[in-house]
This record gives C-alpha cells, structure tokens and sequence, in this order.
C-alpha cells in the first residue's frame, strides 16, 4: 500500500468553491481561497445562519491511546466519507496540526490511508497561516508586558508574577525555563520567563472557544498576565493590548474549508492537544457545520478520559453545544497493548490479550455514556495484522457491554470501508437514548472538588495530592473570583493515572496536581499533573530527520 504522503499526492482535488456550493451551498463570494482548494469562509455569512436549525453532532473519541496508534481523525474522515457517500450531506470538523509532533513523535493530523483530509502537506505545516498569527499575538503580549515595566511600570507589575509565556509551534525542550532581559538596561529587567508550544496557550484555547469578534476581544481583555506586588490580578485589557492582539487574529477567526480525499467537506480549524489543553476544533467551525450539513462527526483529542471530558466539560458547557451520538474507536493491537502485549508482538494472534485490554476500552464505554450521557457505538479500526477471531472477540466483549461493535476498513478503502460504521451511527441517533446529557461536575463545587470530580469520576483515582502552592494559587484564583470555572486537567494520554507505563484500567491511584493555571479568557483553571511538559522536547528519532524536499519540489517522508 501507498504511504499516506503519496495518496495525498496523487489525489484529484475539486476546487474548493465546488466544494463549498455543491455539499454545501456555499456561495464563492463567501470564501477567501488560499490557491484552488483551500479557502477560508467568511464569518459574517456564517453569522446570517443563525436561524437554521442544527444538525447532529457525532463526537469520535477512542480508548486511551498506545504507540501503535488508534487512527481517531483517520475514523473520522472515514465516518464522513461513508455517510457522504451514503448520500447524507455531512461536513468533518478537526483540528489543525501541529508542526511540534508533525516534526517530532506522532506524525501529522490529516488522517491517513485513504481516508485522510486534503492538501495533506498544506494541512500538516503553514496552512492558511493560523498558528503563526497565533504565536504572533502570543508574543506582542509578552513584549507589551515587558515594555510595560521597561517604561516605568504604572500598573505595578511584579516582575516574579507574571505567569504569561512566549510561544513556539516547533518542539524545544531547551526553551521551557529562560531568563530574558539580560544584556544591561536598554534590554529591560531581566526576570525568568519560559516557552510553551503554541496549541498549549491560552490565546489557543480563546480561539477555539469564541463566537465573534466582539467575544474574541472580551475574552483577550480577561487575560490575566499577572499580579501587582499588592496581590491583584493585572489583564491584557490594562496593558491595551486587546485590540492589537485581535487585529492579528482577525482573519484567522475565519474557519478554514479543505476537503477529504473522497470530496467530502471538511473544516479543520484550531488545535490545542488534549493532555495539555482542551483538545477541541473550533466552536466557530463546529457550530458552522451544524447549520450547513445534516451531520458533523467532529474528534476530541487522545482517549475519552481527556478529550471527550473535556469536550463536554469545556467547549459543551461553554457552547450549548451537546453531542447527539459518539463513536468511542478501538483496535485490536491497542487492546493487545493495554493486554500487556509487547510493542513488537502485536502482529501475533491472541485473544487472550485482547480480553485483558478489554478493561481499558469498557472504562472509556462507562464513562462516555454513564458520567457524560452519551450513546455511543465503537468503531473497530482494523489492520491488516488483525485475526478474524481477535476482531470477532472485540465485538462480543463489546456487546457484552451493551454497545455495538463495526469494524473498519477505512484506512485501506476508505469511506467504503466505514460503510457499517456509518448505518450504526444512524440507527443509534434514531434510537431513544437511555441516558441524558450531563457534565461531570456542577459549576458552583469549588476548583479543588472540580479536580476531585474528574480524577474519581472519570480516573477512578483514588485521592488527588496537591504541591501546596498549587493550592494556595486555586484559593487565590477563587478569591479573584475565578472559582466558577471548569478545569483542565493536563496529564498523560498513555494512562487514567499520572504514570503512562500504568496501562489497561488502574483504580485507586494518585493524582498529583504539581501546578495550576488560570486561563481566565479562555474560562478556565489548568491543573498540571505528573510530569507532563506544556513544551514538549523531541524524541531521539524524530521525524523531521525523515523529512525531505526533492529537486522537483516534492516533498517526502511527511506522514
């Protein structure tokens, strides 16, 4: 089989304004085209549609995911593929790469096979530009505070406080702890500063999370960068700099249109992960959907304990938007893993193993529909390797739980081969839910029971331990009136606990909160768990060293 990089290359694209008017009436002089088929659609039409009625949101979630891979968006291009071909008019809603894993461990985000969203190459580095007007925005706010203080400091800012932090969308260990200011007094007051990867910030998460333009300035203005030496929350909005900063984001609010290899519409805009952010596309690109098509399958980030949480925790609460069905996606080698089958035996028969992993895929079953409310389906995302009776096992555990089973061969036949897949969802949005919608916890628990509500709820941890300045900042967060806020629990994808080599269903474990953050534009408190990085570092072998331009300006290796 092709790789991914040349299926990509050797697909027919439509022109992106056939796209946009033939699937979804989308009239060329609403787009803003970036080349033949790429094009970004202008929010002030979109905003003329706020009277139609929504269609059904299908959410592509997956159990906690393993180095051999889950194929999550790859099932979600797929999903949309079948049900377009089925003939219902259906629109995917992702997020937008990041270069960090692209040139690092994971890969890029476009799917894959045959069910991947095209110009793959596009997608998966610039784009239309919104990661770098981002970064851009991220990083005037952080010069605007240091000149503040360069220039006499009126608001009193305490230099040792200031929480905001530049920004890159490339993996660099080296930069997450930095001193800036060095050099004598015309390069300012030198104080400690750090670096996280773009899709971490918090201007990441407002970009997902906002409506308008109106709202995207509100929510800028929120942002607090800091305290003055009195304990008082110091805001972008005080250091004038929330006009600028959505000067620079102005057009790339505008959701970004592409299509799938099968000429299915696609929205692929924003994209913060879902260990160390919220994990979801935009609310803007979701909600556009909805009023286009019949159906949007849209994916939150990594397994259901983190993306699909924070899914309805965040962008749910803070949307009204609800998911009508999910579609939890399982393969065999990740129940092998999670089995404790090693990494270079997973293309051997045994079921024995896919039983024993059965534990972590039931979990993620529980949580979806009994702590968020959500009928779901599974989608087993087939390989090669995979045995008839290992695949046949897979369903029966799953129908043990109450759930249907469909394997997929989307990958390698692309909608075709998510044919099943696509007749469950729809049976299963036709039938009466036994659950109702709910969040995992109320607004009005305090921040440290908001915690505890995730970590017991969906974790099934059995005690959450705080570094006592991480909770001496939640009191001080809920005294600045911030306790209302959800929260966003950064920590490994690999694992329900803190430890990613803990695999299958840990109960009972630890949850270690080493750090909080207020996103108060974003709405927000993060808790940063166990080791993980807001700055990812790269691996001993990352891709980018696999990464090639040929004479002919092809490019090779990307995947």
């Amino acid at each position: 089989m092709l790789s991914d990089i040349e299926i990509a290359t050797a697909a027919t694209l439509r022109p992106i304004r056939d796209v946009a008017a033939e699937t979804l009436g989308i009239a060329e002089e609403h787009l803003v085209p970036f080349g033949h088929d790429k094009a970004k659609v202008d929010p002030g039409y979109l905003s003329s549609l706020a009277d139609r009625p929504l269609g059904k949101l299908v959410l592509v979630t997956a159990l906690s995911p393993t180095p051999p891979g889950e194929g999550k968006t790859t099932t979600t291009v797929g999903l949309t593929d079948a049900l377009h071909g089925l003939g219902h008019r259906t629109v995917a809603c992702l997020r937008e790469p990041s270069m960090g894993p692209v040139f690092g461990m994971k890969g890029g985000a476009a799917g894959g096979g045959y069910s991947q969203v095209v110009p793959m190459t596009d997608i998966n580095l610039h784009f239309t530009g919104d990661f770098a007007a981002l970064a851009a925005a991220n990083n005037l706010l952080a010069a605007l505070i240091d000149n503040h203080v360069h220039h006499g400091n009126e608001l009193g800012i305490d230099v040792r406080s200031v929480t905001w932090k530049r920004v890159l969308d490339t993996n660099d260990r080296a930069l997450r702890e930095i001193t800036v200011g060095l050099g004598g007094h015309a390069n300012g007051f030198p104080r400690s500063d750090g670096f996280d990867i773009v899709v971490a910030s918090e201007l990441m998460a407002i970009f997902c999370l906002t409506e308008s333009v109106a709202d995207l300035k509100q929510r800028i203005g929120d942002i607090v960068i800091g305290y003055t030496r009195a304990m008082e929350p110091v805001t972008a909005r005080q250091l004038g700099a929330d006009g600028a900063l959505a000067v620079l984001l102005k057009d790339a609010l505008s959701p970004n249109l592409v299509q799938t290899l099968e000429g299915a519409p696609a929205f692929v805009h924003g994209g913060p992960f879902a260990n160390i952010a919220h994990g979801c596309s935009s609310v803007m690109a979701t909600r556009a959907g909805l009023r286009l098509a019949d159906y949007v399958v849209t994916e939150a980030g990594f397994g259901a304990d983190l993306g699909a949480e924070k899914f309805v925790d965040i962008k749910c609460r803070k949307s009204g938007l609800r998911p009508d069905v999910a579609v939890v996606v399982a393969t065999v080698r990740a129940l092998k893993y999670h089995g404790g089958v090693a990494l270079a035996d997973l293309g051997t028969e045994d079921v024995a193993a896919v039983e024993a992993g059965m534990a972590n895929l039931r979990r993620h079953l529980r949580n979806v529909r009994e702590v968020y409310g959500i009928p779901c389906v599974v989608a087993v995302n087939r390989f090669p390797t995979d045995t008839d009776a290992e695949v046949a096992r897979v369903v029966e555990l799953v129908a043990d739980e109450g759930v249907r089973a469909f394997p997929a061969t989307h990958f390698a036949d692309g909608g075709s081969g998510a044919h099943d897949l696509a007749k469950g969802v729809l049976a299963t949005l036709d039938e009466p839910s036994a659950h109702e919608f709910s969040f995992t916890y109320p607004d009005e628990l305090s921040l440290i029971e908001k915690v505890e509500a995730v970590a017991t709820r969906v974790y099934d941890a059995g005690q959450v331990t705080w570094e006592p300045r991480a909770r001496r900042r939640l009191a001080r967060f809920e005294k600045d009136g911030y306790g209302h806020l959800p929260v966003c629990i950064a920590k490994t994808q690999y694992s329900f606990s803190t430890d990613p080599t803990s695999l299958g269903a840990p109960s009972g474990h630890e949850l270690h909160v080493r750090e909080v953050r207020l996103s108060a534009g974003a709405g927000f408190v993060v808790a940063v768990c166990g080791d993980i990085m807001t700055m990812p570092g790269l691996p001993a072998s990352p891709a980018a060293q696999r990464i090639d331009l040929l004479d002919d300006g092809t490019i090779t290796g990307l995947s």
